[in-house]
C-alpha cells in the first residue's frame, strides 16, 4: 500500500463481490481534503456505481487521530492571494461529491475514527451508514472562519432534534461520539480496534441490500455514555427557536445559567455576517429537500468567495494563527436583513 498518496482506492475481494475502500492517508494535514482528492473520490465513486462487482463502499482513515478535518482551506487562501480565477472550483466539486454520496445506490459506510469537521462530514454524514468510534470528535466550525456550515449542513443540521443543529452551526462547538449518537449524526459506535474485523466481515458477506449491512454492523456496537450535550437540549430549544441571532443571544443571556452564558460568549466571537447568513440558511434549509439545500449553498459559496470575512477568518485561524480575526462588519447590528437576503438571490 502506498502512503505517499493523500488518498488511495482499494478493491477488497470477498463473497459475492468486492468492497470498494476509500482510504484517506494524509495524517500530517489531519486528512484535510483538497480539490484533487475531491475529484478523485467523485471519479472513483462514478466508476464503482456502474461496476457490478463492487457491492459496497467503505470510506476510512489510516489514522485514529482524524477521519477528515475538513476542506484544505489553506490552499483556498493561497489561490485567493494569487487572484486565481478557479478559487471557487473546490466548492463546486466538493458539493458534487456530497450530492453523489447522498444519492448513492450502493451501501456507503463511513468509519468515523477521530476528528471529523466540515468537509469531513460532507464525505461521511450523507452515506447510508455512519459508524463512529470513541475517538470521534465532530464539529461544523465554519462560523469561526467567517463562512457558513455548507456540504449539506443546511439540510442535516436543520433536521436535528431540539434545534441542536442550530446550536452547532452558530457556535462551531465540538461534540463527542456519544453526542453524535444521541443526535442521530451516526448510526452506531464500535470499538476502534474492531474496524478491521468489521471490514473483513463486510467483505465476507453478500450484502444484497443496505439492510444487510446494518445487520452486520449491529453486533459490533458498544455501549456509550450519556450525551453531555443532550443534557442541555431544553435550553437549546428555548433559545435557538428564536428568529434572529440577536434574539437567540438575548434568550441565552436571560437563561442566567453558566452554560447558556458561555454559549452566548462563544457566539459573540464569531463573524457577525456568518452568524446571520448561517441562521437564515438553516431556517430555509429546514423546509427544502437535499438538492434544493445544495443549490442554495452553492449560491452562498459563490457569494462568500467575494467576502472579506472568509479569507480573514482563514488568515486568523490557519495562516497567521493569531486567532484575532477582524470581522467586517464588526457587529451584528451592522449586518442588515436586506444585505443577508442578497446572498440568497
Amino acid at each position: 500500500m502506498q502512503r505517499d498518496k493523500p488518498i488511495d482506492f482499494i478493491e477488497m475481494p470477498g463473497h459475492s463481490g468486492k468492497l470498494g475502500i476509500i482510504l484517506l492517508q494524509r495524517p500530517a494535514a489531519l486528512n484535510a481534503i483538497d480539490e484533487s482528492m475531491v475529484c478523485a473520490i467523485h471519479q472513483q465513486l462514478t466508476q464503482w456505481a456502474s461496476d457490478s462487482v463492487i457491492k459496497a463502499v467503505v470510506i476510512r482513515s489510516t489514522s485514529g487521530r482524524a477521519f477528515c478535518a475538513g476542506g484544505d482551506i489553506r490552499s483556498l487562501y493561497e489561490k485567493k492571494i494569487k487572484n486565481d480565477p478557479t478559487v471557487g472550483d473546490f466548492f463546486k466539486n466538493e458539493y458534487q461529491v456530497n450530492r453523489q454520496i447522498f444519492h448513492y445506490q450502493k451501501p456507503y459506510i463511513a468509519l468515523l475514527d477521530g476528528i471529523t469537521m466540515g468537509g469531513g462530514a460532507g464525505i461521511s454524514i450523507h452515506g447510508s451508514h455512519r459508524v463512529a468510534t470513541p475517538h470521534l470528535s465532530f464539529s461544523m466550525p465554519e462560523t469561526s472562519i467567517g463562512y457558513f456550515p455548507d456540504i449539506g449542513g443546511s439540510y442535516f443540521l436543520s433536521r436535528l432534534p431540539h434545534k441542536i443543529g442550530f446550536y452547532l452551526g452558530l457556535t462551531s462547538e465540538r461534540i463527542s461520539y456519544s453526542d453524535c449518537l444521541a443526535l442521530g449524526l451516526v448510526d452506531t459506535v464500535i470499538a476502534a480496534d474492531t474496524q478491521e474485523q468489521l471490514i473483513k466481515k463486510l467483505a465476507e458477506s453478500a450484502l444484497p441490500d443496505k439492510a444487510a449491512v446494518t445487520r452486520i454492523i449491529q453486533p459490533f456496537s458498544i455501549t456509550t455514555p450519556a450525551s453531555p450535550l443532550w443534557a442541555h437540549h431544553k435550553e437549546i430549544e428555548r433559545c435557538f427557536t428564536k428568529n434572529t441571532v440577536e434574539e437567540i443571544l438575548n434568550a441565552l443571556e436571560s437563561e442566567n445559567n453558566e452554560w447558556c452564558l458561555k454559549t452566548a460568549a462563544i457566539i459573540h466571537t464569531k463573524s457577525p455576517s456568518s452568524l446571520k447568513i448561517t441562521l437564515r440558511a438553516l431556517q430555509k434549509g429546514s423546509c427544502l429537500d437535499f438538492d434544493a439545500c445544495m443549490q442554495m449553498e452553492e449560491r452562498l459559496a459563490i457569494s462568500f468567495m467575494n467576502s472579506h470575512d472568509l479569507f480573514e477568518g482563514i488568515r486568523a485561524v490557519v495562516i497567521d494563527k493569531d486567532h484575532m480575526p477582524r470581522w467586517k462588519p464588526a457587529t451584528l447590528g451592522q449586518v442588515t436583513e436586506e444585505w443577508v437576503g442578497k446572498h440568497f438571490e
